[in-house]
């Protein structure tokens, strides 16, 4: 499921121009956008056309808290209009032209695409580049869906357990940097906080009955299983009860050392279920899955640019075993090992299923941020390895894809759902001033 918005909308006019048949035409698009899926409406419905009249719907605006605006140009109109909603609202902007109408006596009736280009150089020259510009019948839904990103950040209870894995410096953040780029304020726990989280005996019994339906754990001993469970239950309570809606986990060393096995089984499950999950303590790998998410990716997970194979242009996407248990390709055995941190792994064994993957990293250099963004689709392959993986052949070559992130300095983590997720992503960096690597 998507992530929620609220959407202002307003159309603009001039009664120079064909106002009466642009009202008709905002009546239809307010009808038509009431149909959206996981938006909630907020409409000026008659045209604004006075500078008091746009004053007036700033006001209205920032009183519903809305996440974006959309400015159609309903006809040519006032270039002072845009700007005192801009001036109010600071906001992501979609700057929506209408297709013109047919001529009536040899005179333009809407000129609508002409206030686009009003508004677009005011704001341009006023220092506002984040708008977005559209023309056509029907809204933009790659625009709604970089919308949706920005929001869900917003909207974003993010924790990190323990902090990076040992050597990861790569992966390490500056806390308000997020905060400023994103929103996001980082919640610290320590890991025992999760190892010592009290549930309930019954949550623990049925954690341990779903491990059992869906692994081959005949390699575990019964400690093994018991452990899984309980972190399963515990970590799932642990975000409910602290209303994170996700956490970046340092999963070793210590989770096998002092717990008695590392996480990945138990992240596994519970990825499954629509939680927000990243190891080794990767902040902006759990960034990432959240936006991937907020786009109607299911099931984001994290993975290693593990293996290339230049005659078969192809690269292998591996990580040790947390990937969620829901993605297998229904034809291996779903089985946990232990193969991992000297038997104590307890990680989760299967190929991933076939179809068209979208790669996203949000990454940052220093204080700036880049998003690093790829397509492919998977090579199916048997079962050969401990951990979950898939074969992808990429949009590009796996040689230019190599270059393009090690070149770039791009995380050994990304982000990867199956479908087609990139445009949203290259709107929301313009809007957010960041860098596109593709």
């Amino acid at each position: 499921m998507k992530q929620r918005i609220t959407l202002g909308v307003v159309s603009l006019a001039r009664t120079t121009f064909d106002y009466v048949a642009a009202q008709e035409l905002y009546n239809n698009i307010l009808a038509d956008m009431k149909q959206l899926e996981e938006v909630d409406l907020v409409p000026v419905e008659t045209q604004i056309i006075e500078v008091e009249d746009a004053k007036a719907a700033g006001s209205f605006f920032l009183s519903k808290e809305i996440d974006a605006l959309v400015v159609i140009s309903g006809t040519f109109h006032l270039g002072h209009l845009v700007l005192e909603l801009d001036k109010k609202l600071h906001v992501p902007l979609l700057l929506w032209g209408l297709p013109e109408l047919p001529y009536n006596g040899g005179k333009i009736r809407l000129n609508s695409v002409c206030g686009v280009n009003l508004n677009a150089s005011n704001l341009y020259k006023s220092g506002n580049k984040t708008y977005h510009v559209h023309v056509g019948g029907s809204i933009d839904t790659d625009w709604l869906d970089a919308v949706r990103i920005g929001a869900a950040f917003k909207r974003t209870n993010l924790g990190v357990l323990g902090y990076r894995a040992k050597g990861f410096f790569n992966l390490g953040v500056y806390d308000l940097n997020v905060f400023s780029e994103m929103g996001i304020l980082i919640n610290h726990y320590e890991i025992t906080e999760v190892w010592n989280y009290k549930v309930e005996q019954e949550e623990i019994d049925r954690r341990r009955k779903q491990v059992l339906e869906i692994f081959d754990v005949s390699e575990l001993n019964d400690f093994q299983i018991g452990k899984v469970a309980e972190l399963t239950a515990k970590l799932g309570a642990f975000m409910k009860n602290n209303n994170l809606n996700a956490l970046a986990i340092r999963c070793w060393p210590e989770f096998a050392a002092e717990f008695g096995i590392s996480p990945c089984a138990a992240m596994s499950i519970l990825q499954s279920e629509h939680t927000i999950l990243a190891c080794e303590g990767d902040i902006e790998g759990s960034l990432s899955m959240i936006a991937h998410k907020a786009v109607g990716g299911e099931t984001p997970y994290l993975f290693d640019f593990s293996q290339i194979d230049f005659e078969e242009d192809s690269a292998l996407l591996w990580h040790c075993g947390v990937a969620p248990c829901n993605l297998w390709d229904g034809k291996c055995t779903r089985s946990l090992s232990t193969y991992f941190a000297g038997g104590k792994g307890v990680t989760a064994d299967f190929v991933l299923k076939d179809g068209d993957v979208s790669v996203l990293r949000l990454d940052s250099d220093r204080t700036n941020y880049r998003v690093f963004l790829a397509q492919g689709t998977v090579i199916p392959m048997e079962k050969e390895l401990r951990g979950t993986y898939m074969k992808v052949r990429f949009n590009k070559t796996v040689q230019e894809m190599l270059s393009i992130v090690t070149d770039n300095g791009i995380a050994h983590h990304a982000s990867v759902v199956y479908g087609e997720f990139v445009k949203p992503f290259r709107i929301f960096a313009k809007i957010k001033g960041w860098e596109v690597i593709e």
